[in-house]
């Protein structure tokens, strides 16, 4: 296990790279600079190039990437080009609250996903499983950002037991974290509910059930550990897009997350905040698999890697 997890770690190295490589080309070709904002629209252009050599910005495309990955390398992500900051310095500010939001959203969306796909699934072609699936179908519809400014209208603005904005209590993350749990609930439910089906129909299910054991125990202690691998595998996909999927909800709700540093910087054009935001997006994404991998072996002690 140890190896199989060192060496997915070591194949996140040319993931990054390419992203990278990806995100640099974007901005490297996009029209527009930062360059325009620091110096001004009355700018001479001696200034703008003096300003522009100061960043290295008059340097050829692959001299300028060169030079980022070997600071990446080194633990530089560089300095923000507006704010004049060490860009990892921003990201350490943000990542805490980021991380808050997509672990509330995880546990919001299991608490509803894995029992309402359980409940579906052994209440098949009932009333109970019509009405779960109606809801997780309504839950995919409903765009991320709608059902956020729907919560903040409701419970903040109408009834006033949230604060309409942040303000850096924990209480501004739980209708957020209801947003993005929620969606995801949708989704994942409907994998509990297909999972189970296919597990309920195999032969150890009967002769759990033939011996004599309660329907609860045969759900929940042998089916339902089984009906979880394929559930983790998009869980681990989903734990990614949880931590920075949200974008838009962290501006519609004015948390200062990774999410808001991310739009913010791409407006502005710093380029070195959007590379790094990105690194550190790409890597959770990358260990959410891997913990997915892992959780394997817990749900189901039969798989082992080499």
């Amino acid at each position: 296990m140890l190896k199989y997890v060192i060496k997915r770690i070591l194949l996140m190295i040319p993931v990054l790279i390419i992203m990278s490589l990806f995100v640099f080309m974007i901005f490297y070709f996009a029209p527009g600079d930062p360059v325009s904002r620091i110096a001004g629209p009355n700018a001479t252009p001696e200034v703008y190039e003096s300003i522009k050599k100061k960043y290295g910005l008059d340097q050829p495309f692959i001299v300028q990437y060169l030079r980022f990955a070997k600071s990446v390398i080194e633990g530089d992500l560089g300095i923000s080009i507006l704010q004049e900051r060490p860009v990892i310095e921003m990201i350490r500010e943000r990542l805490p609250v980021t991380l808050q939001i997509g672990l509330l959203g995880f546990l919001v969306t299991f608490a509803i996903a894995i029992p309402a796909g359980v409940i579906a699934a052994v209440k098949k072609n009932t009333a109970v499983d019509y009405l779960c699936m109606t809801g997780s179908l309504v839950g995919i519809a409903i765009p991320t950002f709608w059902l956020g400014m729907l919560l903040l209208y409701v419970f903040a603005y109408k009834l006033r037991w949230f604060p309409i904005s942040g303000d850096g209590t924990a209480r501004q993350l739980v209708l957020l974290s209801f947003a993005i749990g929620l969606t995801n609930a949708a989704i994942t439910a409907r994998m509990v509910r297909s999972s189970m089906l296919e597990i309920l129909k195999q032969d150890y299910v009967r002769t759990a059930r033939s011996k004599g054991l309660s329907e609860k125990i045969v759900v929940y202690r042998h089916a339902l550990k089984n009906a979880l691998i394929p559930v983790i595998t998009l869980m681990g996909l989903r734990l990614g897009w949880i931590i920075g999927g949200s974008v838009a909800l962290e501006i519609i709700f004015s948390i200062p997350g990774i999410g808001r540093l991310l739009v913010d910087s791409i407006l502005a054009r710093d380029y070195p905040v959007v590379q790094g935001a990105m690194i550190v997006l790409t890597s959770s994404i990358i260990l959410a698999n891997v913990l997915a991998d892992i959780l394997y072996t817990v749900v189901d002690p039969r798989i082992r890697y080499s």
